[in-house]
């Protein structure tokens, strides 16, 4: 691997967490640039960072060979629909071609991709529904299938970012989380080899424990190389014990195998029953909130600033996934989603590189032309699987319970959250329950990510209806000291509207700041607080008696604080000096601060912070 110090001035990492992400200029390929941000200090290559070329060779192989593992999604829909080999084969070469032009376009970016690094997969709640399609009407279903899937995913895209108050902060990292609880039984069952009556096999457990703690060991403890090394070396040291054990599958395949071949393209037939359909359409729409939380996650793990998804880019990501589908699904690719597991090697290899994505592109492309490399890929144990799953499912649930922390929860949120996860476990916990939904609707009550998923969004709907954007309290003397009711106001409706925790307390100080400022300009207590939200600002108006009181900047002219001046001040100059604090601070805590009246003529200071 080429030493830090190689000539590519683009691959360096910033000393600081201050620093933005540098855009390469002067080697090709020039990807459209990132929106500005702040580049996190743990990064070792941000998203518009270009790794040196063997970092960047070694860190595409790990994604290539993390995701080409989860090709066993197609061949157990293919073993389902009772598909012959050669079929198997040309619907596995499609579908990677599939994932890597969706994995190209969300790394290149612009009106078609996120810009981030993303990795598709074959779509594993796709597996029963195409399997019984195929098996029904032959293989040219899975045309009408990818089709369908591709088509409410495009329209899906342009919606999303008028669809913001459905997908706060808690709603994504409620799936979020919920995505990780639902790799948890089946990662366990394939890293300790769980036989029918639920025994684990020793050899399963030692290769799933083996993988697991070299993966964590490097990603903890290594150095900068060795942590781009991680996923590797854990794949590797758990297929050295499966070699030591006799776990590995050596066997030759039935018939000869090209080392080169063109997939075969399916002839689509159009012969779905409408249940059929409307089960697609709806796991496609519920299919999108993983969709819009890997999005959010690749964001926010590129952002040292990240508030909130942008919808936009999101948006962009859908849009490229659904075209990627339909392009491949034409000819019989089966239907792709975000790689939770690559989403989880980013973060274990500290690296968020655009150009990784395209790397890993190309390495997929390849791979689909090779028949050979696709079967010896697919061979990896189950249990070096389930340890990678397992490593993914720790990041996912962690990601998430910081997403859904993010956010001030009142009762409403509380209930949002609690619920829904209770409703998604409960399914995955007693599977018996969706026996008792009708036949049709059978395959999707039984996920407990769809559950979830349906619970969240229909709850945060309903909540909305009762949520003000505009609130006023009232200051009572007789309801207790007016600090208090300032504070409570402001903490009740961060909580109710949703806000940001940390904005929330920082409004709270500056609110009890500017009233103290006031009551020492003699106008008496504040009068009344006012606040509006509209999830890019929280404003405030605390209303005051007399003239409106502009308090000043740091900087302007004004008395000196001399502390030691202060202990021989008499009253009035210390409460003149108090107020000049105040007003500091006031200034320090919001984003801006002006003084004027009402439309009824009371004098009011306004306090605004960006959100």
């Amino acid at each position: 691997m080429p030493s830090p110090a190689s000539p590519d001035t683009s691959a360096r990492a910033p000393a600081t967490d201050a620093q933005t992400a540098p855009v390469p200029t002067s080697r090709w390929p020039r990807l459209p640039p990132s929106p500005p941000r702040r580049r996190p200090f743990d990064l070792i290559y941000a998203a518009d960072e270009r790794p040196p070329a063997g970092a960047l060779a070694l860190l595409a192989g790990q994604h290539a060979a993390t995701v080409l593992a989860f090709v066993a999604y197609v061949l157990a829909a293919a073993a389902l629909a009772g598909l012959s080999g050669e079929q198997t084969r040309s619907i596995v070469a499609l579908t990677l071609l599939a994932m890597a032009l969706i994995t190209a376009l969300q790394a290149w970016g612009g009106r078609w991709g996120s810009g981030s690094l993303l990795v598709f997969q074959p779509d594993p709640m796709m597996i029963t529904v195409a399997g019984t399609a195929i098996a029904a009407h032959g293989p040219g279903a899975l045309v009408e299938v990818t089709v369908i899937v591709a088509a409410v995913t495009l329209v899906a895209g342009p919606l999303v970012g008028r669809l913001r108050p459905l997908f706060p902060p808690p709603v994504v990292g409620t799936v979020v989380c919920m995505a990780g609880l639902g790799l948890i039984q089946p990662a366990v069952g394939a890293a300790l080899g769980l036989d029918a009556q639920g025994r684990p096999q020793g050899s399963s457990a030692l290769i799933a424990a083996t993988t697991l703690v070299a993966i964590v060991a490097c990603s903890v403890w290594g150095g900068r190389r060795l942590k781009l090394l991680g996923l590797l070396a854990g794949i590797g040291a758990g297929l050295l014990i499966a070699a030591l054990s006799g776990q590995l599958d050596a066997t030759a395949p039935a018939g000869p195998t090209p080392l080169l071949a063109l997939p075969r393209p399916l002839t689509p037939s159009w012969t779905l029953e409408p249940s059929l359909v409307a089960a697609i359409v709806l796991i496609t729409v519920l299919n999108q909130l993983d969709n819009i939380g890997c999005l959010t996650l690749m964001e926010r793990s590129d952002n040292a600033d990240w508030r909130r998804a942008d919808l936009g880019a999101v948006g962009r990501g859908i849009r490229a996934n659904g075209l990627g589908d339909l392009l491949a699904g034409l000819a019989g690719s089966f239907p792709t989603a975000p790689c939770s597991a690559n989403i989880a090697l980013a973060h274990a290899t500290r690296s968020t590189s655009r150009h990784i994505g395209l790397a890993t592109a190309a390495l997929l492309a390849v791979v689909a032309l090779s028949p050979q490399l696709t079967l010896a890929l697919t061979r990896i144990p189950a249990a070096v699987l389930g340890a990678v799953e397992l490593y993914a499912a720790a990041y996912l649930l962690v990601t998430g319970i910081e997403m859904i922390a993010s956010r001030a929860l009142d009762s409403r949120g509380i209930f949002m959250v609690g619920l829904s996860l209770c409703a998604g476990l409960a399914t995955m916990l007693m599977p018996g329950l969706a026996q008792q939904a009708p036949e049709a609707w059978r395959v999707l009550a039984a996920d407990g990510f769809v559950v979830a998923g349906l619970s969240v969004v229909g709850l945060n709907a309903l909540f909305l209806l009762g949520t003000h954007r505009q609130a006023v309290q009232p200051i009572d003397p007789a309801a207790g000291p007016w600090h208090a009711q300032l504070t409570h106001f402001v903490e009740r409706q961060g909580a109710s509207w949703g806000a940001r925790g940390e904005v929330v307390r920082q409004a709270a100080m500056a609110v009890l700041e500017a009233a103290e400022a006031v009551a020492g300009a003699g106008r008496g207590a504040p009068l009344a607080l006012r606040g509006r939200f509209d999830e890019f600002n929280l404003d405030l108006e605390l209303v005051h008696a007399g003239e409106p009181m502009s308090l000043q900047a740091p900087g302007a002219d004004g008395p000196d604080l001399n502390p030691e001046a202060l202990w021989d001040a008499d009253g009035a100059a210390l409460d003149a000096a108090l107020a000049r604090v105040s007003s500091t601070l006031v200034h320090h805590l919001a984003d801006r601060v002006e003084a004027g009246r009402d439309a009824q003529g009371q004098a009011v200071l306004r306090l605004h912070f960006a959100h």
